[in-house]
């Protein structure tokens, strides 16, 4: 096993910072990138090297492939973290990086580039056992076609990007008249947004809840689960709140939803942290896979806090080389924990809100986390995703859980721009929300 002694962090903001924070903890020198946007970020100062790779927007400093590698060549990191986002699932990227004798750390190329096409990686899970809501391949078929098949399918449709992810290249669709309109402008956007214009179309469940399994592997072929997370409030197919363990599954369909998901797993060799993601028909009682995501997630830490595993070490002994430290018999799980985004936005309308944020409190005390990259005195650059911080609870109860992160929200202190907050506050009071009587749907209906 071959110890990594300096990582190069490809990425910016909270998990650059989470991802610091680990290395630092085991002994790791960090070298981070930055955009010159980004040269007084909390992630260039906590380094210990850190290197501009271009200008503000993304494609010229943190997708920027050359950049980046030169970035690991010149500081002599042995290894890359691609964190989320950004480059964290491109196969040519993590392919090139084998290249240049860098370790990159996430699963193998082969498990990126299959799970990362969502018409192929339903291929796979069918292949594995899996159930899978039977996918129509819109760039195969002509337009008379594609509207035969969607009518034996029945509306509502969803129509989805296969390279897209983050809730980005999907549109709900209701009747003819939108269905061919929606597919050419999806086909531009998908193109222009992940370089592959592949779409595909697939029976839209008008109840359902999303369900998530975090998976944790290594190269010796050991595969476990930590458990699922519920991930259903969702504003325009983005994760809002997710929480775990899900409130709706007792314990033979947790039992049966985390096994699925190893199942796939060991199905594909997968051989570092990655997550399965499913649909939940609650009226069916049915769960059917929707994709993989072969990368850190944004609510990582719910999974952390009830298992006390740290997932980014995890990431990074697997790309050592090492022997997974837990077998499945290993892992407990603890209380409920319930994680909020708080990002730089209008809560009603989403319009992003960058500036100067002249005051920041964050929260504190028991059961209480924050992951975050802001400071009093820190402008907010309009050129990135919004998120500012992750507020993670635990608690024994749910219901005790909803109250606690309440409290860590009103505790909570941004001044100068405008943040989400209140969206937060008002779904936590929600009666329904409150009640485990909702769906993807939830926030569409209560925002009308």
């Amino acid at each position: 096993m071959k110890k990594i002694k300096k990582i190069l962090i490809a990425n910016r903001g909270e998990i650059a910072v989470r991802i610091l924070r680990t290395c630092k903890e085991m002994g790791i020198q960090t070298v981070s990138v930055h955009s010159v946007a980004d040269e007084n970020s909390l992630h260039v100062k906590l380094a210990d090297e850190s290197v501009c790779v271009g200008a503000a927007k993304s494609a010229l400093s943190y997708l920027n492939i050359p950049a980046i590698l030169s970035a690991a060549e010149i500081t002599e990191a042995e290894a890359i973290h691609p964190g989320f986002g950004f480059l964290s699932e491109n196969k040519d990227f993590a392919s090139m990086c084998k290249k240049w004798n860098i370790e990159f750390i996430g699963p193998s190329v082969k498990c990126i580039e299959e799970l990362g096409d969502k018409i192929f990686s339903k291929e796979i899970a069918v292949a594995a056992g899996l159930p899978v809501l039977a996918p129509i391949k819109v760039n195969e078929l002509s337009d008379n076609v594609i509207i035969e098949n969607v009518h034996q399918m029945g509306y509502p449709v969803l129509i989805k990007a296969s390279a897209g992810g983050g809730g980005r290249g999907m549109q709900r669709i209701d009747c003819d008249e939108d269905l061919l309109p929606a597919i050419s402008r999806l086909k531009t956007e998908a193109k222009a947004g992940f370089g592959d214009d592949t779409l595909f179309i697939e029976k839209y469940i008008t109840s359902p809840r999303h369900i998530e399994v975090q998976i944790l592997g290594d190269r010796h072929g050991n595969i476990v689960h930590l458990g699922e997370r519920d991930c259903t409030v969702q504003r325009r197919f983005q994760k809002v709140i997710e929480e775990s363990p899900c409130p709706i599954l007792d314990e033979a369909g947790r039992e049966e939803i985390c096994q699925a998901a190893v199942k796939l797993a060991k199905f594909v060799n997968y051989d570092s942290v990655g997550t399965v993601e499913f649909l939940y028909d609650q009226d069916a009682k049915k769960f059917y896979f929707m994709e993989m995501n072969t990368r850190i997630q944004v609510e990582h830490p719910v999974s952390e806090l009830r298992t006390g595993i740290d997932l980014i070490a995890q990431q990074i002994k697997s790309a050592e080389g090492g022997i997974l430290e837990y077998q499945q018999e290993d892992i407990t799980f603890r209380d409920h924990a319930l994680e909020c985004r708080i990002n730089a936005e209008d809560p009603i309308t989403q319009r992003p809100s960058p500036g100067r944020i002249d005051h920041y409190h964050r929260p504190a005390g028991i059961g209480v986390r924050v992951d975050d990259f802001i400071y009093s005195g820190y402008d907010v650059p309009p050129f990135y995703d919004s998120m500012l911080a992750k507020i993670i609870v635990q608690a024994p109860t749910r219901e005790l859980c909803l109250d606690r992160m309440k409290r860590a929200l009103e505790e909570t202190v941004i001044e100068g721009i405008t943040t989400n907050k209140t969206l937060h506050l008002r779904i936590l009071d929600d009666p329904d929300f409150r009640g485990n009587n909702y769906s993807t749907n939830f926030l569409a209906s209560k925002l009308k």
